[in-house]
């Protein structure tokens, strides 16, 4: 794993929240809140080497203070009553050990990047923790199968997010909270490269950080993933719990 992904789900330095099922709620609804998913998206924590748990099967920003998750084994059948587009994150818990968390989205500016094949690269800070850029996953089934689940993950490879054409991300971190901070970063880093594409159709220059560049930019130092997680939460009703 190259360096700049090694950094992009790297652990945040503040201590979790004991409560699992807490940072859970906060994570789905910071995600709606923010404008990452709509009706559909999901979001997961690691628990152990065997088991992970998943938001319930409903929007994320409906997600209440009394909403408990589903606990998923790695190994085990699959649960009942639990998405079927969960299966892409067992995949990912199986392969990456240094995944803690995952963050099943809908950005609308990196869904509209995806309907012309691109995927954001690396023209500010926060594009830096993907550079040189996500992967995209080219087909347009939903993951819901063993099989197929298994190929994204594989296309995933070690790097901190893929686009699914036409269908959103899906996005890792080494804990969930730094899974949904990188999920605002791809975000924002596909609404600069939108931005851009008039500039590219006029064959203006746009400068993009070199892979020395992006390595020293994708920094945790100074609290980035904190701070983060703090704007993600700010406002929420169980935030000052979990703060």
């Amino acid at each position: 794993m190259n360096s700049v992904r090694r950094v992009a789900i790297a652990k945040s330095s503040s201590p979790m929240p004991a409560d699992e099922q807490l940072t859970m709620r906060l994570a789905a609804r910071a995600m709606g809140r923010h404008g990452l998913t709509h009706a559909y998206g999901h979001v997961s924590r690691r628990i152990d080497a065997r088991t992970f748990l998943v938001s319930p099967a409903q929007p994320l920003l409906t997600v209440s203070s009394v909403a408990k998750g589903t606990v998923v084994p790695l190994a085990d059948p699959f649960p009942e009553g639990v998405l079927g587009e969960v299966r892409l994150h067992r995949e990912i818990y199986r392969r990456r050990a240094e995944v803690g968390g995952i963050c099943r989205i809908q950005p609308p500016a990196v869904t509209a990047l995806s309907a012309l094949g691109m995927t954001p690269r690396a023209l500010h800070g926060l594009g830096a923790y993907f550079a040189p850029s996500p992967p995209l996953w080219n087909g347009t089934a939903l993951i819901r199968s063993d099989q197929l689940a298994s190929a994204v993950a594989e296309a995933l490879g070690d790097a901190a997010a893929i686009v699914l054409r036409g269908n959103g991300a899906v996005v890792t971190g080494a804990s969930l909270e730094a899974a949904c901070a990188n999920a605002f970063f791809l975000e924002d880093a596909a609404r600069l490269e939108l931005s851009l594409l008039p500039a590219r159709a006029a064959q203006l220059s746009v400068l993009e950080f070199s892979e020395e560049e992006a390595a020293e930019r994708a920094t945790l130092v100074g609290g980035i993933y904190e701070r983060m997680w703090q704007f993600l939460c700010f406002g929420d009703s169980e935030w000052k719990e979990a703060a």
